[in-house]
């Protein structure tokens, strides 16, 4: 993001000795007094050695305030970058490279969903918001420039003029736009059935989108739990988009500001409980580690948040992960309950076919206007660019946003009978919608038994999520909230008729119908982003569930301890969270077996002989099953594909190719010149260019081979951690480090294959929570609690978390102060 000029100031910066200088000055203070304006009491801040805040304030005004302060001292450029993402602003800061990306996203509107949702919270939610921002704001007005973090010095040198403005409620809302849109589920599956329509056969197209593994992985709620007979969705004809256009808008969107990590199937999170009758204390355990893109700082904060004396006016006594820019605890533990989170995935957006013309778009045989709004895009060192956003009833049209889509009336009457006119791509999102989530945060943290969990969850509408619980009384229990759209006709695989109001929403699932269990007879409840219900529940959630993978090996390895009789302990949990099994070679171990191969595929198929098919970071083994998969899928699977399109190798594709496996002579073995004509020509030949590869990556001896030598993990600043100037680069950047998982593995280091094995997304974050004594609990954080470049917290719990080592979670008063290594006072 930043120009070329840079590079020799920052090399005399360097030089001269003046870097360690800039850093320095950004670091805050820690302990000691500081006064803050607006504060009612002292509030104390006490540290750990890791850095974690723990805050404790007399009232829960005080106590937000300070939140903000806090945030502000480690992370606000993080926040100001943020900001500038969600409301489609990253022009003023970087220049004129960003006016597509701000572009779209002041076309979906984050920033204006958000203050329309401002403006509908309550006095009391919308007090803590301000507080918050307040507290941010003290920090502001005391510092500026490099004072406030590194990244101002650098950005200074494309940028001198800028400062950030106050922080604000929409603001901190708008974030929470950000996050939908990272986990906006199969948007992208809708996309790419689209353009694989195109490419493939409908046989072919149902094998790359095969139906959830109901016999095989596990669904989160037992049968017993949903007793509802759900007739067969029948998927309506699609409107055929042009495939030109429907290639460059996922282009776009995939080119988009990840806040949270690759969107799509891929992505996803573990999070299981378990009951105090299958533990040693007699108490849950409850464990939750979301997957998301890795990044510096890490996009959590560790940090509590207790009043002195909790009351109704004052009920928060909670710990857990915070985002940087919003108040509250996302997910962690109070006094008497803890909660965790996965991405539910539910299909909620859907792109139309809309037919416009002169300013209208037509909706059941009638003309209506569209919508529009204009607005500025200012850019930094340029001119200001207007932008046009129309939209119909729906949602805003998305096929013209950057002069990259073609009209898709090119090729769309030719192929669909349709008469002649001008069509586009409309989005609709239930996030678009102005919702409550923005103070279902406070109730989470405020919830004291199950049913105020529950009656907190109804408010936790975009994005939904799955939401595991544990109490103090024993209770375990599982809530889907979210707003799930009702569709008039089809089932949001491919884009529908905008012209039709048959074709649209009529509604959401109501709550009470949404999935939920309490205590079921297992004993446990697990959530992998597996299937939620199985195909009784009344109501269409997705036909995109992650293949469950990973929630089978979670469950297979509780069942094993269950039968055995072994109490579960943190340190199971712990255990299971570092899991590395790869189910997929698994799978192909008995067809590779059968193999008589020779030469290459020979040495191949003898190192994969009695492994035991862990994806750690030091097996051979390994190392050269991930690159025979990614061989077999560029060499017999990519062909057969749009070239936009190349298999990603993760839990689509693993399902994918097991249900080929079976079938020795499909189509899918077999190569367009006929060298390859069935399944174990296509394996033979895997594992034959699998072998000279890993000789060209790794070497000549096998013995030396490791998967932590290919699968690294590099984390990068979000903001300029890929400007391309390595100076700039080392100042922020940290890594590269070697590490075990995989894709669709519990330890879920995921990676993309058509870019090679580096890791694309992590366990951002692991904690297991133990009701029996709080102070027990453990988490670790990717990276560490400060945003400022060379810092002693700023990657100090990268390594531990590599090595599936934990924290000690400090809760109670006693134990925080005997942890604490830092205090500072905050005074009026």
């Amino acid at each position: 993001m930043l120009s070329a000029v840079g590079v020799l100031v920052v090399l005399v910066l360097v030089a001269g000795g003046l870097v360690a200088f800039t850093v320095q000055r950004s670091f805050p203070q820690l302990s000691g007094e500081l006064s803050v304006p607006g504060l009612e009491n002292e509030v104390t801040v006490s540290r750990d050695a890791a850095g974690i805040p723990m805050i404790e304030a007399d009232s829960a005004t005080d106590l937000f305030q300070a939140q903000g302060f806090v945030h502000a001292q480690d992370r606000f450029w993080e926040m100001d970058f943020r900001r500038h993402v969600t409301s489609g602003r990253l022009a003023e800061l970087f220049g004129e490279s960003q006016v597509g990306t701000d572009t779209f996203v002041r076309t979906l509107g984050w920033r204006k969903v958000a203050e329309q949702e401002v403006e509908l919270l309550d006095p009391l939610t919308l007090s803590w918001y301000q507080a918050y921002a307040d507290g941010v704001n003290a920090y502001l007005a005391e510092r500026s420039g490099a004072a406030l973090s590194l990244e101002y010095a650098v950005l200074g040198l494309q940028n001198p003029g800028y400062e950030p403005e106050k922080w604000t409620p929409a603001d901190s809302v708008a974030w929470l736009k950000a996050m939908a849109w990272d986990l906006r589920s199969n948007l992208e599956d809708e996309i790419e059935r689209t353009i694989l329509s195109t490419a493939v056969t409908p046989e072919q197209l149902a094998d790359l989108y095969p139906p959830y593994p109901y016999d095989d992985n596990p669904t989160v709620l037992s049968a017993d739990a949903t007793p509802f007979g759900q007739p067969p969705v029948e998927t309506e004809p699609g409107a055929q988009a042009s495939l030109d256009s429907l290639v460059a808008l996922k282009e776009l969107m995939s080119s988009m500001p990840t806040l949270l990590g690759r969107a799509g199937s891929d992505i996803g999170s573990n999070s299981w409980v378990v009951s105090g009758s299958l533990t040693g204390s007699g108490k849950p355990l409850l464990a939750n580690d979301p997957h998301l893109g890795p990044s510096l700082p890490s996009v959590w904060y560790q940090m509590g948040l207790r009043c002195s004396t909790v009351s109704v006016e004052c009920p928060f006594d909670v710990a857990g992960f915070t985002f940087s820019g919003l108040p509250g605890i996302i997910i962690g533990h109070n006094a008497r309950v803890a909660w965790g989170f996965t991405n539910l995935g539910p299909d909620t957006a859907d792109l139309y076919l809309e037919k416009v013309a002169d300013g209208n778009y037509e909706l059941d045989g009638t003309l209506r206007p569209l919508t529009i709004r204009e607005e500025v895009v200012k850019v930094a060192g340029g001119e200001d660019v207007p932008i046009k956003i129309r939209s119909t009833e729906r949602g805003p049209l998305v096929t013209n946003l950057t002069g990259q889509f073609t009209d898709i009336a090119n090729d769309y009457p030719a192929t669909s009978g349709l008469p002649e006119g001008a069509y586009e791509l409309s989005l609709q999102w239930t996030a678009l919608t102005p919702g409550r989530t923005s103070g279902a945060i406070f109730a989470v943290n405020a919830a004291t038994d199950w049913q105020s969990f529950r009656e907190a969850a109804k408010l936790f509408e975009v994005p939904s999520q799955n939401l595991i619980y544990a109490d103090v009384d024993g209770n375990i229990g599982y809530q889907a909230p979210g707003l799930i759209p009702i569709r008039a006709s089809g089932d949001g695989t491919v884009p529908q008729p905008g012209w039709t109001s048959a074709s649209g929403w009529r509604g959401y699932i109501p709550f009470d119908a949404l999935p939920s269990q309490v205590n079921p007879a297992t004993g446990y409840i697990v959530t992998a982003n597996n299937a939620v219900v199985d195909s009784n529940y009344p109501h269409l959630i997705t036909r995109d569930w992650d293949a469950g993978y990973r929630a089978n090996r979670i469950e297979d390895r509780l069942r094993t301890l269950v039968d055995a009789g072994t109490p579960i302990t943190s340190e199971t949990m712990s255990n299971i969270q570092a899991d590395n099994h790869n189910a997929l070679a698994e799978v192909m171990a008995p067809y590779l077996a059968e193999l008589t191969p020779a030469g290459n595929a020979r040495n191949g198929k003898i190192l994969l002989d009695g492994w035991d098919f862990a994806d750690d970071a030091n097996s051979a083994q390994s190392a050269y099953f991930n690159i025979f998969w990614r061989a077999l899928l560029e060499n017999t699977f990519a062909p057969q594909l749009p070239e936009s399109l190349p298999p990603s190798g993760g839990a689509q594709w693993f399902q994918t190719v097991s249900n080929v496996l079976a079938e020795p002579n499909s189509s899918w073995w077999t190569s367009a010149d006929g060298d390859i004509r069935n399944r174990d020509e296509a394996l033979t030949a895997a594992l034959s260019s699998a072998w000279t590869e890993a000789v060209n990556l790794m070497g000549d001896d096998p013995q030396k081979w490791t998967w932590g030598e290919l699968h690294t993990l590099t984390l990068r600043n979000a903001s300029f951690g890929e400007s391309g100037i390595a100076p700039i680069e080392w100042l922020f950047n940290r890594g590269p480090y070697e590490v075990a998982g995989g894709s669709s593995v519990v330890n879920a280091n995921g990676w993309y294959a058509p870019a090679g094995y580096a890791v694309d997304w992590v366990p951002s974050m692991r904690q297991v929570i133990d009701l029996a004594d709080p102070d027990a609990s453990t988490w670790v954080n990717l990276a560490g609690a400060s945003g400022h470049a060379f810092a002693p917290t700023y990657v100090d719990q990268t390594e531990l978390w590599r090595d599936h080592k934990t924290r000690s979670w400090h809760f109670t008063p006693d134990a925080i102060r005997q942890a604490a290594t830092d205090v500072l006072t905050l005074t009026p």
